[in-house]
């Protein structure tokens, strides 16, 4: 029911699904870019018109009722930032203890402009031994899906520049908040 209402939805205010979600159940998926809060409506509306469970984190202070029983309707996972598990390690774990995990994570993190963004998506990715999809919002052609898929080589900058190609062809909602310039950074 709520795959047919998203489809709706997402029809009503003319945004198009471009290409197929990867065969798999475990990904890490990017979020990009994440300039708007509008951002998380089309995604959680694309996942759930394609039948996907997603899954993002949240700090665990937000989870006490009764928006904690909101949260994790809407997949969230909280994550313990004082705890003496790192958020990849929190994230791996996740990955080892189930068969099907689709985490969204916007490399931003943040909806304001960056020079870089985060990797700990990439670590998620390598040490959890899973694929990125790339996935993004155009508002410009009112588009959204998955671009591609890549496993991480190893080549830490040459993975990134990768990434900034791809989705320097992407427009954000509000496009001076988006930089692919410089995503990249030691």
């Amino acid at each position: 029911m709520f795959r047919l209402i998203s489809r709706i939805i997402l029809k009503i205010f003319g945004w198009k699904r471009v290409g197929e979600f990867p065969e798999g159940d475990r990904f890490v998926v990017l979020a990009a870019p994440h300039t708007s809060l509008w951002d998380f409506v089309w995604g959680r509306l694309y996942y759930s018109s394609i039948g996907k469970p997603v899954m993002f984190m949240i700090k665990d202070k937000y989870f006490a009722f009764p928006l904690g029983i909101l949260l994790r309707w809407l997949g969230a996972i909280p994550v313990y930032i004082g705890k003496k598990t790192g958020l990849v390690q929190q994230m791996v774990d996740e990955f080892a203890k189930r068969d099907q995990f689709l985490i969204t994570i916007a490399p931003e993190a943040t909806r304001k402009r960056v020079n870089r963004w985060k990797k700990g998506f990439y670590h998620i990715s390598r040490e959890a031994n899973v694929p990125i999809a790339l996935g993004y919002i155009d508002y410009k052609k009112r588009t959204l899906g998955i671009m591609e898929t890549i496993s991480p080589s190893g080549d830490e900058k040459a993975d990134f520049e990768k990434m900034r190609i791809v989705y320097s062809k992407i427009s954000a909602k509000h496009p001076e908040k988006f930089n692919t310039d410089t995503i990249y950074a030691k």
